[in-house]
């Protein structure tokens, strides 16, 4: 390699540095802002400087109360969720090398749906006493990891084509669809309509116990998504480039699957059905930084964090006093984007 092209190298591999940095200073500062606005508003309007003394010395302020247990874990679990599902999206399209591949589009969010429906609706009353409100997370991700199981073997024909894989999940997620309906039309009405309000996409009475219990899923998921990063990079490239730089490209792929399944399972498990998130996410956040995942994934992360808790701040104030599930406003706004990646990717997919 010769000197100038050194340089080159050197000076590509800077700018993309300082690229990642400035989206992420961006998008921390529209997310912290986004954040306290969200703290501000509500049912009961606070001044931002009542919201600042509740932060900073709850025990002498009248609405610590308010901010740290009703609407902090909210927001924080907006944040969590959002970046699961977007971190899920940005993993999953990197592998099946697919611009339309997302949870909720190839089944995943629905087979997490699927079974968590089935917890609320049949096994959490019929079992109550063995059973706990604590293993619906289990729950949504079994149902996610059989969803994604059964469009890797449906679609599954001397490999994966990323085609095919969008085809069969939109089948099977209609299926699904079906089957989840099914559910609650048989179900007693009020476990049907805590199951309806859910699958629409809520964060309504969040609690700090929701973020404990998302928190782990998530750091875990992304701890190894991002220690294979590389290999996702490699494939993106074909699967014969990367057989030929070493990949195991089936282990791989599995490895990263199961990633993605986690964090959307986790995020649908505890949200409910916030649909267009991952598809969403990781197309603003490659605008940004590129396609490379380990730059993608937080990068996705702030941008679906920014869409959750804005569309929930939008439900909680736009309609008072009525308090609108947040999926409602994101399923506005990811739908016609879908329609527009599939009108672009015509001559591709």
């Amino acid at each position: 390699m010769t000197q100038s092209s050194t340089f080159t190298y050197e000076s590509d591999a800077n700018n993309e540095s300082n690229r990642l940095l400035r989206s992420l200073w961006l998008l921390s500062l529209l997310l912290a802002a986004s954040a306290f606005l969200s703290l501000c508003l509500g049912s009961f309007p606070t001044q931002p400087l009542q919201v600042l003394s509740a932060l900073t010395a709850p025990a002498h302020c009248d609405i610590a109360f308010i901010i740290w247990q009703l609407r902090l874990p909210r927001i924080v679990l907006a944040i969590l969720v959002g970046a699961a599902l977007a971190m899920a999206g940005a993993i999953l399209q990197s592998i099946v090398r697919n611009p339309l591949a997302s949870p909720d589009v190839v089944g995943i969010t629905s087979g997490a749906a699927l079974a968590a429906v089935l917890y609320l609706t049949l096994l959490s009353t019929s079992l109550s006493t063995l059973l706990s409100i604590h293993w619906l997370p289990t729950a949504a991700m079994l149902g996610a990891l059989v969803s994604a199981l059964l469009v890797t073997s449906l679609a599954w024909k001397n490999g994966i084509s990323p085609s095919r894989v969008v085809l069969v999940g939109i089948g099977l997620a209609a299926a699904m669809g079906a089957g989840t309906t099914l559910l609650i039309v048989i179900s007693e009405d009020s476990a049907a309509m805590t199951a309806y309000v859910w699958l629409t996409g809520s964060l309504y009475a969040a609690q700090w116990g929701d973020v404990m219990g998302l928190l782990p899923w998530l750091l875990a998921a992304t701890s190894v998504a991002l220690a294979f990063s590389r290999h996702a990079d490699a494939m993106a490239l074909g699967d014969q480039v990367a057989e030929g730089l070493g990949v195991p490209i089936l282990r791989s792929r599995m490895i990263l699957l199961g990633c993605s399944v986690a964090l959307a399972g986790a995020a649908v498990a505890f949200a409910g059905g916030l649909s267009f998130v991952g598809l969403i996410a990781p197309h603003l956040a490659a605008k940004l930084v590129g396609r490379n995942l380990a730059r993608l994934v937080p990068v996705s992360a702030l941008v679906g964090a920014l869409i959750v808790v804005n569309a929930d701040l939008l439900g909680r104030v736009a309609f008072l006093p009525k308090d609108l599930p947040a999926g409602i406003f994101v399923a506005g706004i990811g739908a016609p984007f879908f329609v527009y990646l599939l009108h672009r990717s015509r001559g591709r997919v």
